[in-house]
């Protein structure tokens, strides 16, 4: 309203002789002489009974007290029952405009006085800006009664209080148990629905009895688990949740407010601290296989297959019923690579979303456990945040939980993070941050449901951290008091969290002392017969081929299998192609992208020429038209790095975009293409997490250049390479990394083929450098052909984008073909009678060598490729070298010795020769020489030794 600027502008200290002016020309002139807006407050000060006085100075009032608050558009003045000049009204005015500024301060900062640490040993310090004095009111002026407004009073009841009982309110909901920062959320919704809920709930006057019982229960199962286990398993490893054990209330808590609100299913990821204790008591793994896992029972080959691994890396899932809905739990397993679950988690969460509606993303949640030296250390952090709000990635929200120890290892906090709090972080998404004192539950659970409600209704991410301890070391073998002696003493003597509770219960008249030691008891005797039980546990089978992987079937265990038929039907490739090169006539395109598309139509009516950019756009489409999901992100992925995709045509007048592939048939599936943010490690992690969660879809994330994927090293080896052995979790995600030496230097060259090959074994993962766009085709489609599902590492070309040999005819993709993991010599000069030097390579430097062997129309020199390294086609490559039994076997690689593919394939090579009975007995290294970086960064040094390699390749010199 245009009245309230101008009230606003008016009640400023500056303007309060302007006001009685106003005033006193409203009571000569009633009531048009002023502005309708200053007209109403007037006539409600004379409805209200204000008096109008008049002396010499002219017209004023005497109104009731009255003080704004942040949320009123203007102060009124506070003065005495009789009249009241103009200076008096300034200074009416001027308390108002104080006593609002403290107010907000309080909103701000009140969190720096928060009794926040159960242990008392971080005492917070006064702040000025929570000193009334800082606003100018001395002792005299707290007991004098102001009126408050609607906002304020609703935290005391009343619409009239002294300055004292303002700020024993204020204190109440800000410096209490709880301290809340939400002040610099920018969204004013979002900022008032926290501001309104904080002051206006009444939590502070209890729970009820009912409540504080389940609140009592869920601590006593929390600690009574981790008691039980401290007493039967000694110094064994198991990152108990002592002295956070409110956590599980919390979890408890988070669950039953989002399932009340609508939510259907909750993808947990956590790290190892606790993590036992939340699958037996919220995810409800059974108590005798945990104890099975104790003594070594579980995850033996003949059971559930894999390696294992430790107990408190795994995860599980089951089914709950809350409020008489089911609601689906998961937790996910995570490695010690405390943070690295994160995106996995979302990604998951997203995936089940896009399966279900991805219009309701609230029905489905994800919810994230941190330490606080790992949420303020570790970038992934701020890596997942980041996607919370972009198109590509975002889930309506996430839930963060810092189990704050107050502790990192032996690190304490001032050494840990810079900034005041570690979740300083999550500001930059605007997340509301509920700081709450551990030891206090039924703070807890308030600030829990309230984060829950929040992420429902804004569908944003939100922090609660849970300020506690570690009653132990860093495990339970660790001795603490080495390097925290004060905390520990003080630890040793705080009684537990379950103890202080229910000693407040029995005060209370909740609970007797008899039935918190029956309950107590009746826990640990449950434990017990678990114990017992799992003496002779047999664990199920393994649950990963349920839900989303239902009629799926283990990985075989013989790699030698032929590739199946993936090959598709002409007219189908011909419909595809057709939606490639069409734009609607009402769509701006590019000039150049109308010559690609052009280009494009060709390669269809001619049925040769087809490149790889085409090549995969019918992988693509002929997916979706089988009604396979297709998701593909990464660094300007719809582009292309190499200008080569053009998956999403820009408008160039609007900006409008128009995905060809989208419009292939109405009853086809949709493909998804996203720019992703500038990161690898996050988004890497997405997508595997989001493969994770549905199988059925083609999942691919893409590198600006491959040795980009560097940054995401820990999702590769602790996720990719190794989850299915670990945790019995396939994957069919496939990662396209530009691998190729044209000169670019050392960081545009390599994708560390090397990296991923010695991350080769059990049959986890493929692993392919391929040369034609067919091939490429057969791969993609490969990956949901299959019963089984399996990663999938690709060195993808740049230069062979537009390379002229380096294209194949639609036969190639057509009924009867299949992925070929060894491409035979096919160039009819090189007949085997003749050959006496056969060059096996891979990728890119194959096109270097055949330009340069008919150049000099070599005859004698056959090239095979390998296109597929693991599972390594042993069989298929010695039927082809069988044919030149007695040439010379190169290996020949651009990258160098200590590089690339050659310490993988050198022994296995040896091997294939030996078993056909080959003259060569080993093959020999051709390539750069080794060195520290991949390749050099000179454009005359590179084209040298790029010639030299190919010259000694095939046997000739310079």
């Amino acid at each position: 309203m245009a009245g309230v600027d101008i009230l606003s502008t008016a009640f400023s200290g500056a303007n309060t002789a302007y006001l009685a002016e106003l005033y006193a020309r409203w009571v000569a002139d009633h009531p048009n002489s002023v502005d309708p807006s200053f007209a109403s407050l007037f006539q409600e000060l004379h409805e209200e009974g204000s008096e109008i006085v008049h002396d010499a100075e002219g017209a004023s009032w005497a109104p009731r007290p009255h003080i704004i608050t942040g949320d009123e558009p203007a102060p009124l003045p506070n003065g005495k029952a009789a009249g009241v000049t103009a200076e008096s009204l300034k200074a009416a005015a001027d308390d108002s405009l104080r006593a609002t500024q403290l107010i907000r301060a309080f909103r701000v900062r009140g969190h720096l006085e928060a009794r926040l640490d159960p242990l008392g040993l971080q005492v917070p310090k006064p702040h000025a800006d929570l000193d009334p004095a800082t606003y100018g009111f001395g002792p005299r002026d707290l007991d004098r009664p102001i009126y408050l407004g609607h906002i304020v009073a609703s935290l005391i009841g009343s619409d009239t209080a002294t300055i004292n009982q303002v700020l024993d309110a204020l204190r109440a909901v800000y410096c209490g148990p709880i301290g809340t920062e939400f002040m610099h959320i920018q969204d004013p919704e979002q900022r008032m629905w926290v501001q309104a809920r904080l002051e206006g709930d009444n939590w502070r006057k209890g729970a009820s009895p009912e409540q504080k019982k389940v609140i009592l229960q869920q601590l006593t199962e929390a600690e009574g688990f981790e008691s039980f286990c401290q007493k039967r398993y000694v110094g064994t490893k198991r990152f108990g949740l002592e002295g956070e054990d409110v956590t599980i209330p919390a979890l408890h808590a988070i669950i039953d407010q989002a399932a009340s609100g609508g939510v259907r299913s909750v993808a947990i990821g956590m790290p190892h601290r606790g993590r036992l204790n939340t699958l037996v008591n919220i995810v409800r793994k059974p108590y005798t296989a945990i104890f099975s896992e104790f003594a070594g029972v579980s995850f033996k080959p003949d059971d559930v297959q894999g390696s294992g691994d430790v107990k408190y890396h795994l995860g599980t899932s089951t089914d709950v019923e809350i409020g008489g809905t089911p609601v689906h739990i998961s937790l996910q397993p995570n490695p010690s690579h405390l943070e690295a679950v994160d995106p996995v988690v979302i990604g998951k969460v997203r995936a089940t979303q896009d399966d279900d509606d991805p219009h309701q993303r609230g029905r489905h949640m994800g919810v994230l456990l941190h330490g606080d030296a790992a949420f303020a250390g570790q970038g992934i952090v701020y890596e997942t945040l980041a996607m919370s709000q972009l198109i590509g990635y975002r889930t309506g929200g996430t839930i963060h939980v810092v189990v704050n120890n107050q502790i990192g290892f032996t690190t304490v906090s001032v050494h840990s993070f810079s900034g005041l709090y570690c979740t300083d972080v999550a500001k930059a998404v605007q997340a509301p941050i509920l700081h709450v004192n551990g030891d206090e539950p039924e703070a807890v659970i308030y600030c829990s449901r309230l984060a829950a409600e929040f992420r429902q209704k804004f569908a944003s991410d939100v922090v609660l951290d849970i300020v506690g301890y570690r009653r132990h070391g860093h495990n339970e073998s660790d001795e603490p008091s080495f390097t925290q002696p004060t905390m520990y003493k003080a630890i040793a003597a705080r009684p537990t969290i379950r103890t202080l509770y229910s000693d407040r219960l029995v005060r209370e008249g909740v609970v007797t002392e008899a039935e918190v030691t029956a309950e107590w008891d009746g826990f640990h005797n449950r434990l017990e017969q678990a114990y017992q039980a799992a003496q002779g546990y047999k664990p199920n089978k393994a649950d990963w081929l349920e839900g989303a992987w239902k009629g799926l079937k283990p990985p075989p265990v013989d790699t030698t299998l032929p590739a199946p038929e993936t090959g598709v039907a002409i007219d189908r490739l011909k419909e595809v192609g057709a939606s490639l090169a069409h734009v609607p006539d009402d769509f701006n395109a590019n000039p150049k992208i109308i010559r690609q598309l052009k280009a494009k139509a060709k390669m269809f009516e001619t049925g040769g020429g087809i490149d790889w950019a085409t090549g995969e756009a019918l992988g693509f489409g002929t997916l979706l038209l089988d009604k396979h999901h297709v998701r593909l992100s990464g660094e300007d992925c719809q582009r292309g790095t190499f200008s080569q995709r053009h998956a999403v045509l820009i408008d160039q007048v609007n900006q409008n975009t128009y995905v060809p592939l989208n419009n292939i048939a109405k009853d086809q599936a949709a493909i998804e293409i996203y720019n992703s943010l500038l990161s690898e490690f996050g988004v890497l992690g997405f997508e595997y997490g989001y493969s994770l969660a549905d199988p059925n879809a083609l999942v691919l994330w893409e590198a600006q250049f491959g040795d980009f994927a560097n940054g995401a090293q820990v999702i590769i080896d602790q996720f990719i390479a190794s989850g299915e052995t670990k945790w019995l979790r396939m994957s069919g995600l496939v990662m396209l990394l530009p691998h190729g030496y044209e000169g670019q230097g050392p960081e545009h060259s390599s994708a560390r083929l090397e990296r991923y090959l010695q991350l080769c074994a059990e049959n986890n993962m493929r692993v392919c450098n391929i040369t034609t766009p067919a091939n490429y085709f057969h791969a993609l489609r490969r990956q949901l052909f299959l019963d089984y599902r399996k990663p999938l590492i690709i060195m993808t070309p740049k230069s062979l984008l537009r390379h002229k040999l380096a294209v194949s005819d639609l036969k190639d993709f057509g009924p009867g073909t299949r992925f070929l993991p060894v491409i035979s010599e096919i160039d009819p000069i090189a007949a085997p009678d003749k050959v006496d030097r056969v060059v096996i390579c891979s990728g890119k430097v194959y096109y270097d060598l055949l330009a340069e062997r008919r150049e000099r129309k070599l005859d004698n020199v056959a090239i095979l490729r390998l296109e597929q390294f693991y599972p390594f086609p042993a069989r298929m490559l010695g039927e082809e070298l069988a044919r030149y039994k007695q040439a010379k076997v190169i290996w020949c690689q651009e990258e160098p010795e200590n590089m690339g593919g050659w310490t993988f394939v050198d022994r296995l090579i040896e091997g294939v020769l030996t078993d056909i009975g080959h003259k060569s007995t080993r093959p020999t290294f051709v390539g750069r020489v080794a060195a520290a970086s991949p390749a050099t960064g000179l454009a005359k040094v590179h084209v040298a030794e790029q010639a030299a390699l190919v010259n000694k390749a095939l046997g000739v010199s310079a």
